[in-house]
């Protein structure tokens, strides 16, 4: 699928809070006799340390030691997470795990600093998840989990879901500026004091300009910016989190293969780096203030937070080119106010004579939306095509109990029950409009094993779901279901049998009752069946001495929809490869491979994505105590790959009508880019 995005140039204050876990996540259950530990602070995947296999905990030094390109690369931590772009860089990221064509965050649930991120109803596409305005370096931790077995996680998890965790303070203030090929400039101030009253407050400002590789010049202005005040102990305490972000950029859309070939447009030369329409890009802009309060007295937990968001995107897009005499170039609008509301207590008990503990808990959220699909002419609106004025409201309650069978067998049970209520006022449509509602109850299950020499076995079963936009629930002329059921299994063992490995195997499958989804470029609603996906997932982290790391991340994936026609943009493998060496002298240096494996790109697989494989360097200096450089080289091979393919009709000036084609976007050139690091 393809689609349409917006900007401003600010700079905000945000907050960020970081109770020990967000609210977003439960935590295994306390059952667990194995001892954690950590691959030195990298990882947090020890044996006993979760519920599956495809679960782990990622930790800042990890971070730290591999270079992201754009922020949204954070995810390609979790295993079996690729992040491509396929236009504008304030665009959300394209995402990819467990065969799904994730688009922009639909079927993976993503949480910063306990607020969700991806974005019901949007304008550009169903779960759209921009990350852009994410700061790397106040990331503390990522939980990650894959599949629906997960009760305390709803919408958009069915292949699975992430906790990003902002730190609360600082060891020491810092300035980092970083310099770049194509106009790369990046600046990040941050730092945190105590106040009164034993209080804490952290503050961090990032500001970044970027041209890219683009004849046309990206122009991408990025202002981003952090305040958290926070204060207590983990054994009660509180935060509360102010984020403000705004970007404007211009964007270089996929291109037809047909015009590549030919070396020209108009008259004038034409490569891939080239664009078809000079006036597509966008502007967005997102400020939230949070507020969370934790207790912890006697293993009694409880924790609350709220949330509210501002947020707007304008995305002007031509991805069909010229089918009409005046151009397809067109708007996607999008402006919501969204509260949120989330509370958890978990408790240990006796279940009979068994060990065990238990977590309820209570999540809310509203959106408050205006979003519209427009017909434009260089930027100036000619027609409407949706307009619509949309309440929708998400409601779940869940539970779960872990008990400790015997002290090598545990169990987790759990449940969920969630509902949405829709109404959709259509502006332009009247006939559209309408209101809708869904209920849905989603069971779970968890059975662990274990540890027997070091090593534990794990079973898993769920159900989960994903809702769909909410103009398409009211269509008239054909509407879909608000929540769309997915039911997951899972099989998976963890050890480390061998001393200095962690590895893992998790074997899975998943059904989906519909893909049945909203597209927001056309206005309508394309249904394309139920589907079943089904894959294996080899992770593996080694030290064989204290100075080098290993990872080896490794997924196969076949999907397919129930009538047995592929499922386009549905990745068959993906890998990724990488070696660290850390604090040799004053050196560290890391060395990551990335593969992107092949895909259908229609449904009788006559027309197949190629695969891609990039590789990113990263060679760092302390400069004495307090300072230090990083050379960052990212696709140090130069190769000439895609980031996004997809195959569909478009029209160029002179051709009758539109024509069948691959439309590619292509990954950036080698390029460099210097970083100094200064602690005060």
């Amino acid at each position: 699928m393809w689609h349409r995005h917006r900007h401003t140039a600010c700079a905000a204050a945000a907050l960020a809070l970081c109770a020990n876990a967000p609210l977003a996540q439960t935590a295994p259950a306390d059952t667990t006799v194995a001892q954690r530990v950590t691959i030195e602070g990298h990882y947090d995947n020890a044996v006993g340390s979760s519920d599956a296999a495809s679960q782990g905990t990622i930790r800042a030094e990890l971070l730290k030691s591999r270079p992201p390109q754009r922020p949204g690369e954070v995810l390609e931590f979790v295993p079996g997470v690729i992040v491509t772009q396929h236009s504008g860089d304030g665009k959300a990221n394209q995402y990819f795990l467990r065969g799904f064509n994730l688009d922009h965050g639909t079927d993976f649930a993503t949480f910063v600093d306990g607020m969700p991120v991806n974005m019901p109803t949007h304008g550009h596409g169903q779960g759209y998840t921009d990350l852009n305005f994410l700061i790397p370096e106040l990331v503390q931790r990522i939980d990650y989990r894959k599949g629906p077995y997960f009760a305390s996680v709803g919408d958009f998890s069915a292949a699975g879901s992430a906790d990003i965790v902002y730190r609360t303070r600082f060891d020491a203030p810092f300035a980092l500026v970083t310099l770049g090929e194509n106009g790369y400039r990046r600046g990040v101030l941050g730092g945190s004091t105590e106040v009164a009253g034993g209080t804490t407050l952290l503050g961090a400002f990032e500001a970044m300009r970027n041209d890219g590789p683009w004849t046309l010049k990206e122009d991408l202005r990025r202002s981003n910016g952090v305040l958290t005040w926070s204060g207590g102990t983990q054994a009660q305490g509180w935060s509360v989190t102010g984020m403000g972000y705004d970007a404007k950029w211009r964007s270089t859309d996929q291109i037809p293969q047909r015009l590549i070939d030919a070396g020209s447009f108009n008259g004038a030369p034409f490569g891939h780096f080239d664009a078809i329409d000079p006036t597509d890009g966008g502007e967005t802009s997102r400020s939230s203030l949070s507020g969370q309060w934790h207790r912890n007295v006697d293993g009694q937990v409880t924790r609350v937070m709220a949330y509210a968001m501002r947020y707007r995107l304008q995305l002007h897009s031509n991805f069909t080119y010229f089918t009409t005499p005046d151009g397809d170039q067109f708007l996607q609008s999008d402006d919501r106010k969204v509260f949120g509301l989330r509370a958890s207590h978990s408790f240990g008990h006796k279940l009979g004579r068994l060990d065990a503990r238990s977590e309820f808990g209570a999540q809310l959220r509203h959106d408050r939306i205006r979003v519209g699909l427009f017909d434009t002419v260089e930027r100036s609106i000619v027609a409407t095509t949706r307009d619509d004025s949309v309440r929708e409201t998400l409601g779940g309650v869940y539970g779960q109990t872990g008990i400790e069978l015997t002290p090598v067998l545990r169990t987790v049970l759990g449940v969920r029950a969630d509902q949405v209520r829709n109404t959709v006022q259509s502006l332009a449509t009247p006939a559209n409009s309408g209101k809708a509602r869904d209920t849905l109850v989603s069971p779970k299950f968890s059975l662990i094993a274990g540890p027997f020499a070091k090593t534990e076995f794990f079973f898993n079963a769920g159900q989960g779901f994903h809702s769909n936009d909410a103009r398409g629930t009211t269509d008239a002329a054909l509407p879909t279901p608000p929540l769309v059921k997915a039911e997951g299994y899972e099989i998976g063992v963890r050890t480390e049998a061998i001393a200095g490995l962690q590895s893992s195997l998790a074997l899975w499958t998943l059904k989906s009752d519909s893909e049945l989804v909203y597209v927001g470029d056309a206005g309508t609603t394309e249904e394309s069946g139920a589907s079943r996906r089904r894959g294996v997932e080899w992770s593996n982290r080694f030290v064989p001495v204290p100075w080098l790391l290993f990872d080896a991340d490794f997924a196969w994936t076949h999907a397919r929809f129930t009538n047995g026609d592929r499922i386009p943009n549905a990745i068959d493998r993906v890998a990724s490869l990488a070696a660290t060496l850390r604090d040799i002298g004053p050196w560290s240096a890391s060395l990551q491979l990335r593969y992107l494996g092949p895909g259908a790109l229609i449904e009788d697989n006559s027309v197949r994505s190629f695969s891609s494989t990039l590789t990113n360097l990263r060679v760092g200096r302390k400069l004495g105590g307090n300072a230090e450089v990083t050379l960052d080289v990212f696709n140090l091979f130069d190769r000439k790959v895609n980031d996004i393919q997809y195959f569909y009709e478009s029209q160029l000036p002179g051709e009758t009508a539109p024509v069948a084609d691959r439309h590619v976007h292509p990954a950036e050139p080698r390029s460099a880019r210097l970083s100094l690091l200064v602690r005060f």
